[in-house]
């Protein structure tokens, strides 16, 4: 069996589940088959030299039950050729309902109470919050060294799922000195998931400005969004635009000049960017989609997964990216 064997189905709550017959990361997601990561990670084995390594999905529906997310750990935990799993969407879930079963949580999974990578080592089971890192690299590839301290533009973050967790935990770090945000506004419909994301910029003493908005309606929304500064940064983090239909925003809401639109999703309908895109040309707006950030994502899990010990140089990312890009187009 190669590495160019066809995409195995992905896996899903209720059904029978086989062992895995070469060595294989998991993917846990929603709608994992629809992943470019499919077709993309033939060619990343090839290039790592992991040999005849594939990709398995399990998809399950947002906030899942519990027992279903502890069924997945504990089959990547039991079965020898399981390898470990890159988590998106479910990271907080995961962890809730698994926690026991970690033998070992890095610093930022213990912090953020969220798993985004689930590797095996000397017996033991790990799990690693990776986003924390690839936020922040993904956030200076897109605007560069001393952006806030230049423009005191503000930013904007749609959702306070684990994604939201991360961003806010790198743009908050003391570090940064004067070079943050005006304004870090969060927004989420959940105030329970709000009350969780300060206490974590609370636990890690974080120096920003931050602003927590329950928000009921796109309405609410919309009006946050016209508050925001020149030059702005705007992120869709709620999952809306591939996870499930819809934007965070209306199809009303009033852009600021010059601002900079990042959804996390670089697939689905990316209603939010398209949103943005019809005022991009009067308002100067910038559009970006997550490609990037799911580049530095995977990487960093393979890495962990597959214990390659890489060295992160700027002509690894680039051959990376690449290749990746050959399969997304």
């Amino acid at each position: 069996m190669t590495n160019e064997s066809k995409i195995l189905a992905p896996l899903v709550p209720g059904e029978f589940w086989p062992a895995a017959d070469r060595p294989t990361i998991y993917f846990i997601g929603v709608t994992t088959h629809q992943s470019t990561i499919m077709q993309m990670f033939p060619a990343w084995a090839e290039y790592l030299g992991i040999g005849d390594a594939t990709v398995r999905g399990m998809n399950f529906p947002p906030n899942d039950r519990p027992e279903h997310y502890r069924r997945a750990v504990e089959f990547i935990r039991d079965d020898p050729l399981a390898q470990g799993a890159l988590v998106t969407t479910h990271k907080l879930n995961v962890l809730r309902a698994s926690r026991d079963l970690f033998d070992e949580l890095d610093e930022f999974a213990t912090l953020m109470h969220e798993v985004s990578s689930i590797a095996k080592r000397d017996g033991k089971l790990l799990g690693h919050a990776k986003d924390a890192i690839t936020s922040g690299l993904s956030l200076n590839s897109i605007i560069g060294n001393g952006y806030w301290t230049n423009s005191r533009a503000d930013l904007m973050v749609c959702g306070a799922g684990g994604a939201s967790v991360a961003l806010t935990w790198f743009v908050g770090q003391r570090s940064h000195g004067r070079n943050r945000p005006g304004r870090v506004v969060i927004t989420d419909c959940d105030a329970m998931k709000l009350a969780e994301l300060r206490s974590v910029h609370e636990r890690a003493n974080l120096d920003a400005p931050f602003e927590y908005h329950c928000v009921a309606s796109t309405t609410d929304s919309d009006r946050l969004l016209e508050s925001l500064s020149t030059g702005s940064l705007v992120v869709n983090a709620t999952g809306l635009g591939k996870d499930a239909p819809g934007s965070p925003l209306s199809a009303d809401a009033k852009w600021p000049d010059e601002a900079i639109a990042w959804d996390f999703n670089y697939r689905g309908d990316l209603v939010f960017l398209q949103q943005a895109e019809l005022q991009a040309a009067q308002r100067h707006i910038r559009i970006v989609d997550g490609w990037e950030y799911f580049i530095h994502g995977w990487s960093r899990v393979i890495d962990e997964v597959f214990n390659l010990r890489l060295k992160w140089t700027e002509q690894l990312i680039r051959d990376l990216s690449a290749l990746a890009n050959r399969c997304r187009a």
